[in-house]
């Protein structure tokens, strides 16, 4: 049986969304994180060394990262689901997207969520004009102009086709969202991209992404 186990408002949910898709049983273990750090359990690490989601166990195995996941689960148990044939062009932009997600599109997301929360963090009155104003200007010189132009090549990307591999919905799909979802949240995603914000309504319209929120519980992006 595939256990994930599975950290609230993490990526982890995006590998019960697969799950869902190629209808595969699986069991959650859950984990909660710190209310005042956001990080996860101790007890987490004693699955995985980094104490990380998502991580599964499957046959004996431990596998972590989101795209290694979801490639073994595609490949192992998907029974040609959810991936282009191996010789299509199709496939090449499936497995560009599954490492570009959190490759290139994840960092300025992650450093603008640090430096968001650097601004906001208690400190002494003396150093926090300066803490704060190089937060400021790292987001506006470096992090802002990085998500845009993500964004931006992200956008374009859904120009001639509905989904990011082609015509057909794949799992490089299911990668994309959590950092799309991410950039709605806290990056500047809105409706100056119609096609990303689009996407967002065909996935959060899926029965199997609902029925994923069903199972995982709250997920929200927007702390």
């Amino acid at each position: 049986m595939i256990v994930v186990h599975h950290l609230n408002n993490s990526r982890s949910q995006r590998i019960l969304w697969l799950l869902e898709e190629l209808g595969l049983p699986y069991e959650i273990e859950r984990y909660q994180r710190d209310q005042e750090t956001m990080l996860a359990p101790d007890s987490l690490r004693q699955v995985h060394p980094l104490g990380k989601s998502p991580v599964i166990t499957d046959e004996g195995r431990v596998l972590a990262e989101s795209g290694a996941i979801i490639e073994y689960l595609v490949e192992r148990h998907g029974a040609g689901q959810l991936m282009p044939q191996r010789d299509s062009d199709e496939y090449l932009s499936y497995r560009y997207w599954l490492h570009f997600a959190e490759g290139s599109a994840m960092s300025p997301l992650l450093m603008k969520l640090v430096f968001d929360r650097l601004e906001s963090a208690p400190m002494p009155f003396f150093i926090r004009p300066i803490a704060r104003g190089i937060a400021r200007r790292v987001k506006q010189t470096f992090v802002n102009p990085r998500i845009s132009e993500h964004l931006a090549y992200l956008e374009s990307s859904l120009q001639d086709s509905p989904w990011f591999a082609g015509a057909q919905f794949s799992a490089a799909d299911i990668q994309l969202s959590f950092v799309l979802e991410a950039a709605q949240a806290r990056g500047g995603l809105d409706q100056r991209y119609p096609k990303l914000t689009d996407f967002l309504q065909r996935i959060h319209a899926r029965p199997a992404y609902a029925r994923a929120l069903e199972r995982g519980g709250e997920y929200q992006l927007n702390a």
